[in-house]
C-alpha cells in the first residue's frame, strides 16, 4: 500500500484547509486510515481517523468539532477538511494506514504517507 498526502499549506488562524491522502495498492485489509500530526519539537500524535468498513470516526479531543474525516470509496482517498484553524495546529500532518484497531498509537501502523505542512499563523 502507497500513500500520498497532500494539501497542506499556510493559512491565517480562522481558516481552513482540507488535507487528501490517496491510497494505491491492495488496500483490503486495512482496518483504519487515520492522521497524525507531528508539531515542532514534540512527538507524532494520533489527529483523527477513519474506520474502513463501518466509516466509523475518531478524533483527538483538541480537534473535535474543528476537524472531519472522510474517505471516498472510489477514489480510495481520504480527507481530512480541517477548520477554525489555530495557530497550535501547526504541523506536519502525516496519513496512515493499519490493520489493528488500536488507533492512537503510531507503532501500530503498517504504512505511511510523506507528510504534509500545515502552518497557521495568528
Amino acid at each position: 500500500v502507497q500513500l500520498q498526502a497532500s494539501g497542506g499549506g499556510l493559512v491565517q488562524a480562522g481558516g481552513s484547509l482540507r488535507l487528501s491522502c490517496a491510497a494505491s495498492g491492495d488496500t483490503t485489509s486495512i482496518y483504519v486510515m487515520t492522521w497524525f500530526r507531528q508539531r515542532p519539537g514534540q512527538e507524532r500524535e494520533f489527529a483523527a481517523a477513519i474506520t474502513s468498513l463501518a466509516g466509523a470516526e475518531y478524533y483527538t479531543d483538541s480537534v473535535k468539532g474543528r476537524f472531519t474525516i472522510s474517505k471516498d470509496i472510489v477514489k480510495n482517498t481520504m480527507y481530512l477538511q480541517m477548520n477554525r484553524l489555530k495557530p497550535e495546529d501547526t504541523a506536519v500532518y502525516y496519513c496512515a494506514a493499519g490493520r489493528s484497531p488500536v488507533l492512537e498509537r503510531a507503532t501500530t501502523y503498517d504504512y505511511w504517507g510523506q507528510g504534509t505542512q500545515v502552518t497557521v499563523s495568528s
